[in-house]
């Protein structure tokens, strides 16, 4: 049997560096003694001092962490009650017109069905919140619902009043970023001449997924001139609850989220929104994973729980937040552009975007040069100090994307002279672009088109060349398109288990903004901007967290399971063109492992027929099948388990797709049979007969072909058996092949992607 303490045991044998550190421990709260009135009191005098514990968990996990020294922690652990522990770590954020894009709209759908969101509250982990803008106005806003139980913390620069009828609750989380060392420019602490220790937003990030899930509808609003409309949320009568875990310049760390999550399910939450990931690539087993165990705690309670796909995409096996209980968005884009063209001396027309909004360069020809043919890698990537001025005076200079912010490489370019920047994406950015405010004319620019103008500056001493900034169009086709930064399948912990789960508008999403700092966030930008334009798939997670309060909205009685099903099952596969969704990194077709069920359809989302639930026993079994232990498991549900003697199968868990592997060293014919039971959330009496788009060279059977449903019967299970042979199958580039399966009553059609694919035993 696996047991987790084993851990951090090891850590006993690193007695050279004592340096305390931040733990999480896991602790079985029933054992208690009863002489300790708390469990506070309980960890101070057993486990740790009062002023090493950070924060004491007891909703979400039980447990608290702690700073703690490798041979404390290591003693710590010899106790029969801690279940597990493990080192805080440092995350990352994942960083209109949309609404529309989704099938919103005015008077009629599920805006009106749902009263826009109205007295559901949505908590945002992120880096707070800028209370005074107009987004967050609570104009014609009832009272705050009777059942919220959250604060209002104050703090710099934020008091009680900041909190209205829309910002009902606000708290921020440092301990767990105090108690680190090395980030935020003091050891330790928070840089308080760029930070603020409150729930104030010095970032912007929290203030634009915060507007994106739940700004007011009710005035014009654009980023100096680009994307102008009206701005609104998706869920604007929405409440907002703020919980601020992240800090400008150093991340967010888990100790503080999963305080968060602790204070947000006991505050009375009904979505969290959380476009936070790793930053390191690596994806933790769930029981190591404070944002898997933090949002089973909150799911297990009938809060949805939404969350980003995270920005390493194109890449395979990119895709973060991998738990079956999180709905995981990846990014796409929407119709809407800001196109800009690179002219070239020789009159040649290169397609790029920005949102440069500054004076133009109208039309005259500079010299184009490119620091990269020195070879040196720094000079290519324009990282600061590389730039020789004398090289880049009076020039357009070529910046190859990477290694630093997009915007501070215009900034090194400004600051040595150069009049305007051209950046070139990498083959591995391919041709996917997003627009930035930068502080001088510049433009982004493809792969392809980055080594066509390369071409040129090596063939022409005397290279020249302008750029054209065209503003915003409207009607781009085709869309969306899902974004070359958005994280790919197949899912790195469990291939059974799809993920993404679906996309969302993740590309040049306009919304709200800091007043602390410009639209690039960059300490030297003065300029100040209501509104702001960012990409990622931190934009699309909080459209999903919007989405999921209009639903809950309209459907109250609906899981989180059920809401999440809801939006799978009626996503789209085909683009507004009606073709297939275009891979913005390459060009061809995307699949299930880029955009998971397909992209969000709300018009379609709020009746959806039927829908997959799964209970908190579902999740259970998953686990058990898993091979997790009684023990493990429980550091995820807090609630001692038994798992059945005859192991359940994870394939079987009831989630709306189906990800069928087969062993690569299989030959000849292989099958496996899927169980799925679905709910009738519509009409009563319908029947439901199925649709198969088999996979090339798979063969599928589902029994019972038919769904007859009744007033007494709401929900009816089938069969799927997948079968392969090994001399037919032939894998696609991402090693799968993909169809699906879908039951149609002549008004709904209920769509599961199908993924089959063989794989190496472990």
């Amino acid at each position: 049997m696996f047991q987790l303490f084993l851990f951090l045991l090891s850590v006993s044998q690193i007695s050279a560096d004592q340096t305390a550190k931040t733990y999480i421990i896991r602790v079985d709260s029933q054992s208690k003694p009863s002489i300790f009135p708390t469990h506070y009191h309980w960890y101070t005098s057993e486990f740790s001092n009062p002023t090493s514990i950070l924060h004491v968990y007891d909703t979400v996990f039980h447990g608290f962490s702690a700073s703690l020294t490798p041979s404390q922690a290591a003693s710590v652990l010899k106790h029969p009650s801690i279940l597990a522990a493990f080192e805080d770590r440092r995350r990352q954020l994942h960083t209109t017109r949309s609404p529309q894009f989704l099938g919103l709209r005015n008077q009629r759908g599920l805006w009106s069905e749902s009263d826009y969101g109205s007295d559901v509250i949505i908590g945002l982990f992120d880096t707070g919140i800028w209370p005074e803008h107009r987004s967050f106005s609570d104009l014609n806003l009832g009272s705050v619902p009777k059942r919220w139980k959250g604060v209002c913390n104050t703090g710099v620069k934020f008091t009680a009043k900041n909190c209205n009828r829309k910002i009902i609750g606000a708290r921020f989380f440092s301990k767990g970023h105090e108690a680190s060392s090395g980030f935020g420019g003091i050891a330790g602490g928070i840089n308080q001449t760029i930070e603020f220790k409150s729930p104030r937003d010095a970032d912007g990030h929290g203030t634009h997924t915060a507007s994106t899930a739940a700004g007011r509808h009710a005035f014009k609003a654009s980023m100096e001139g680009y994307a102008s409309g009206i701005a609104k949320g998706v869920a604007p009568k929405a409440r907002l609850a703020v919980y601020k875990v992240c800090w400008k310049n150093s991340g967010c760390f888990d100790s503080d989220i999963l305080a968060a999550f602790d204070a947000a399910v006991n505050d009375g939450v009904d979505v969290i929104s959380i476009s936070i990931g790793g930053g390191d690539g690596i994806s933790s087993p769930y029981y190591l994973d404070p944002i898997a165990i933090g949002a089973y705690g909150a799911v297990s309670r009938g809060i949805f729980v939404s969350s980003s796909a995270g920005n390493d995409g194109p890449n395979g096996m990119s895709v973060t937040n991998l738990a079956p209980w999180l709905t995981t968005v990846g990014g796409g884009t929407i119709d809407r552009d800001f196109p800009a063209d690179v002219i070239l001396g020789d009159g040649r027309k290169l397609s790029g975007v920005s949102l440069y909004a500054g004076a133009p360069l109208n039309g005259k020809m500079y010299p184009l040069v490119y620091p990269g043919k020195s070879g040196v890698l720094s000079d290519s990537l324009c990282m600061e100090n590389s730039i020789d001025p004398s090289l880049v005076k009076g020039k357009i200079v070529i910046c190859d994307r990477g290694s630093s912010p997009r915007v501070a490489k215009g900034l090194v370019v400004k600051k040595a002279g150069g009049v305007g920047m051209i950046l070139a994406n990498g083959a591995s950015n391919g041709e996917g672009l997003v627009g930035d405010a930068h502080l001088l004319p510049a433009c982004a620019v493809g792969s392809n088109e980055g080594d066509a103008i390369k071409a040129y500056i090596a063939s022409n001493a005397t290279a020249t060349a302008t750029i054209n900034f065209r503003g915003t169009v409207i009607g781009i086709k085709p869309a969306p398109v899902v974004a070359s930064f958005s994280g790919r399948g197949p899912n790195g912990l469990n291939p059974e288990i799809l993920k993404p789960d679906l996309i969302a508008p993740g590309v040049n999403i306009l919304a709200a903004w800091t007043d602390a700092v410009g639209p690039t966030g960059l300490d030297s930008d003065a300029r100040k901007t209501e509104f702001n334009i960012l990409s990622g798939t931190s934009m699309s997670c909080p459209h999903v967290s919007g989405a999921a309060a209009l639903l809950k909205s309209a459907h109250p009685d609906w899981s989180p399971a059920a809401i999440k099903s809801a939006m799978m099952t009626t996503a789209s596969s085909i683009d507004k063109s009606f073709k297939p969704m275009i891979d913005e990194s390459t060009g061809k077709p995307s699949t299930p492992y880029d955009f998971g069920a397909g992209h969000l359809n709300l018009d379609s989302a709020m009746d959806p027929g039927l829908v997959y639930d799964l209970t908190n026993n579902d999740y259970v079994s998953f686990l058990c099948a898993i091979e997790y232990g009684p023990k493990t498991i429980q550091v995820i549900t807090r609630s001692p388990v038994n798992c059945p003697m005859r192991k359940p199968l994870p394939e079987n868990l009831n989630y709306p797709s189906i990800a069928a592997l087969f062993p690569s060293s299989s030959t000849g014919v292989s099958s496996k049979t899927f169980f799925r039971t679905v709910t009738n959330v519509g009409e009563a009496n319908s029947v439901y007969t199925l649709k198969v788009e088999h996979p090339k060279g798979v063969k599928v059977i589902v029994k019972p072909g038919k769904l007859v449903f009744s007033e007494n019967v709401r929900k009816l299970s089938y069969y799927v058996t997948i079968s392969v042979d090994s001399k037919n199958l032939v894998l696609d580039d991402s090693g799968a092949v993909f169809g699906s399966l879908s039951w149609i009553d002549g008004r709904h059609v209920v769509r599961s992607p199908i993924v089959v694919t063989r794989i190496d035993p472990l």
